[in-house]
C-alpha cells in the first residue's frame, strides 16, 4: 500500500471543473486532474431522486494532503455538499509515485 490516492469529485460544468483543477494544482495539493465530461449521476437530495448531468474528476494526490484538499473543495465549489472521496492507491510505477510526491511537494 502507497501513501498515494485517488481523489473523485464532481462538478456541474466543464468550466467549474477546469477553475477547480487548476486551483488544486496551483497549491501544490493535486499532480494530476483528469478531468471527464458526460457523467450522468442520479442520486438521492433532500428526499427526492435527483438526474443531472456532471463533469467527473480524477484527482491524484497523497493521503497526508488529503484534509487540506478536501477543504479547498468545499471552498471552491459550488454545491452545498460537494463529493470528496479518497481511494487508495495500492501500487503503481515507482516513476510515477515520485513524480507525485515531488508535484505536490508543499
Amino acid at each position: 500500500m502507497t501513501d498515494k490516492i485517488v481523489v473523485l469529485t464532481t462538478c456541474e460544468s466543464l468550466d467549474q471543473a477546469r477553475t477547480l483543477a487548476r486551483a488544486l494544482l496551483e497549491q501544490r495539493l493535486a499532480a494530476c486532474v483528469n478531468i471527464l465530461p458526460g457523467a450522468t449521476s442520479i442520486y438521492r437530495w433532500k428526499g427526492e431522486i435527483e438526474e443531472a448531468p456532471e463533469v467527473s474528476l480524477l484527482i491524484k494526490s497523497r493521503r497526508d494532503v488529503f484534509p487540506q484538499l478536501q477543504a479547498a473543495i468545499a471552498h471552491l465549489h459550488t454545491y452545498e455538499i460537494p463529493e470528496a472521496i479518497a481511494l487508495p492507491i495500492v501500487a503503481g510505477s515507482d516513476a510515477y509515485l515520485h513524480w507525485l510526491d515531488r508535484e505536490t511537494a508543499q
